[in-house]
């Protein structure tokens, strides 16, 4: 349960998770980001993206030589970790949105949690053939 806590902390609240939706087609300037993240001040994205950047998610980059002074975010190494987890928040998300407007077909599908164990088996299965 620790470890599920560890994983909230890192990605909770309302705006992480766009965040670095926002940035998955590569690096942002902060304007960028703000249209992107409908809704989000920029006090809360200059907040947020501090924490991602601590927590070795995103990374900052300055260009100090031109001007004004271009900053753009990237998602770091680290950050590419959260795949799986954004992936399967959307099949949890469209199951759900099966199951609420097509109640008796969505009991049919297989559960999130059946595709997550699938997914990981398929990555132990070419790890080890590699």
């Amino acid at each position: 349960m620790r470890y599920v806590r560890d994983a909230l902390d890192l990605l909770g609240g309302k705006w992480k998770l766009p965040i670095i939706v926002g940035l998955l087609d590569g690096p942002r300037r902060f304007k960028q980001l703000q249209r992107d993240v409908t809704g989000i001040t920029a006090k809360m994205l200059s907040k947020e993206l501090k924490e991602l950047e601590i927590n070795g998610l995103i990374t900052r980059h300055v260009e100090a030589d031109t001007v004004p002074v271009s900053v753009t975010y990237t998602l770091a190494p680290y950050g590419e970790n959260v795949f799986p987890v954004i992936d399967a928040l959307r099949l949890l998300g469209q199951m759900h949105r099966a199951h609420i407007m097509h109640p008796s077909a969505a009991d049919e599908t297989e559960p999130v949690h059946r595709l997550a164990l699938n997914l990981s088996r398929k990555d132990e299965e070419v790890k080890k053939a590699s």
